[in-house]
């Protein structure tokens, strides 16, 4: 357990302690307890910053999976919910147990999302989601029995490999924003009609414009800004659905089992896991990372802790209707920018998205935003995780030959179900399921080539570039 320095860290995001006025005790940054003047400010850029992408992994689940508006919203409230209570218990912790007790974010990861979406395409309609739910429950497990061994098994992801499978995250799911800008629904006669687009490309603007001159927390909000103005240009041309605030009850917890018992298929399984190994590869690094910014040490132990927190997560939220959680990059990214590195401020955050889920009519709220809006702000979403994973492989070596050859295969191999859905249509359900999903494919492909080039008959070699190893 991470023990509170003996006085306030010095660093250029250092943050001057919080006192009564008569005690002269300091605390570390991250332990410090700020006044609610800064602390419910600096929260809300926390909520702002993580609340599109909290919410983004059941809206695109529960249209893949036809829910209608009620049980949409049911699921929105459930992943807040869960999200809220994983956040809380990460940064409190609960002795030395669970919680890595840093200002860190966690919930359902956009990276579940593919290969999820190829299980519900491989499942009859009723049975999509016991199946998938089956499957994280399983990765939870997973997460579970390999988090603790998982230091061991960081240097089988080195950058070059967790750079092709978020790069494949980003790309292989640009094609949902695009169906969304579209209207949404392929089987309405005006889908692809110019009044969607032209809304989805307003939508866009928006946030470019809010990006480009928008200062402070504006600029941090400018994808929450475009979805709030999108949804306010759509109301006068009845674009905007209001059917779900009346359909939704004002304060309800989430039913256990909700979509049904949970189902366990193999290929399903398998797929989810592969997703699980990446997930705890992205915490790791976001824990190494804050550990970094908040200039607190970041070892064995607090990862162990962390992943365990994960974990506990994607095994239990199922029952309510979660997915398989991580952290959020976006969150590590406010502590550095705003400097407040308070893990107190990020479980406030928590405890906000907990309300949030308890309350069904303001996740009710998420769902007024049309198909178009959501569109055009999915494309800079989804279009700044493929960011994230060039600017990964940016740094891993790109000089030799080797990796430039394995990064092309895998990438290939993760775009072929994009370029060609009916690729695998002859080969056996299992199979269908593991390499229908362009993350999964590329990711066992990175793995394997990973392991032929860098690791099999590698003693005696020269050792491996510092970019190929893992972080």
């Amino acid at each position: 357990m991470a023990q509170p320095a003996k006085g306030p860290a010095e660093g250029p995001c250092s943050t001057p302690p919080e006192t009564d006025g008569t005690s002269t005790a300091a605390y570390h940054p991250v332990d410090e307890k700020l006044h609610p003047s800064r602390l419910i400010p600096a929260a809300l850029q926390h909520i702002a910053a993580m609340y599109a992408g909290v919410v983004t992994p059941p809206l695109i689940i529960g249209q893949a999976v036809g829910l209608d508006t009620a049980a949409q919203t049911r699921l929105i409230a459930a992943g807040l919910l869960i999200a809220g209570l994983t956040t809380v218990l990460q940064t409190l912790g609960v002795k030395n147990f669970v919680g890595n007790r840093l200002p860190f974010v966690n919930a359902a990861s956009s990276a579940g999302i593919a290969p999820i979406l190829a299980i519900a395409e491989t499942n009859a309609h009723g049975e999509q989601l016991p199946a998938i739910y089956g499957a994280v429950m399983v990765a939870g497990v997973f997460c579970l029995v390999v988090g603790p061994f998982f230091g061991r098994l960081l240097r089988f992801f080195p950058p070059l490999v967790t750079g092709v499978v978020i790069t494949l995250i980003g790309v292989t799911l640009m094609p949902v924003p695009v169906g969304w800008a579209q209207g949404g629904d392929k089987e309405a006669a005006d889908y692809g009609d110019m009044k969607y687009l032209a809304l989805a490309a307003f939508t866009l603007v928006v946030i470019l414009l809010f990006q480009r001159f928008g200062r402070g927390f504006l600029k941090q909000v400018a994808l929450l800004m475009g979805l709030f103005i999108g949804t306010v240009v759509a109301i006068p041309f009845g674009m905007a659905d209001f059917s779900s605030l009346q359909a939704a009850p004002v304060a309800a917890l989430p039913t256990p089992f909700d979509a049904g018992m949970p189902t366990f298929q193999p290929a399903a399984i398998l797929s989810l896991c592969i997703v699980m190994l990446v997930l705890m590869t992205e915490s790791a690094a976001g824990m190494l990372a804050l550990g970094e910014i908040c200039e607190r040490t970041t070892d064995g132990k607090t990862i162990t802790r962390g992943l365990r927190t994960d974990g506990i997560a994607t095994l239990l939220g199922p029952v309510f209707g979660g997915f398989p959680t991580s952290a959020f990059a976006q969150n590590v990214g406010v502590v550095s920018l705003t400097r407040v590195r308070s893990r107190y401020v990020v479980a406030v955050a928590g405890g906000a998205l907990i309300v949030l889920g308890a309350f069904p009519v303001l996740g009710a709220v998420v769902s007024l935003v049309p198909m178009p809006v959501l569109g055009g702000a999915g494309i800079v979403l989804f279009g700044s995780i493929a960011v994230s994973g060039i600017r990964t492989l940016s740094e891993a070596g790109l000089d030799d030959s080797s990796n430039i050859i394995l990064v092309a295969v895998s990438l290939g191999a993760g775009i072929i179900p994009l370029a060609a859905p009916t690729f695998y249509a002859d080969f056996p359900a299992w199979a269908q399921t593991v390499l229908g999903s362009g993350i999964s494919a590329g990711a066992l492909v990175a793995v394997t080539l990973n392991l032929f080039f860098h690791h099999l008959g590698t003693r005696g070699r020269a050792p491996a570039p510092a970019a190929l190893k893992s972080s």
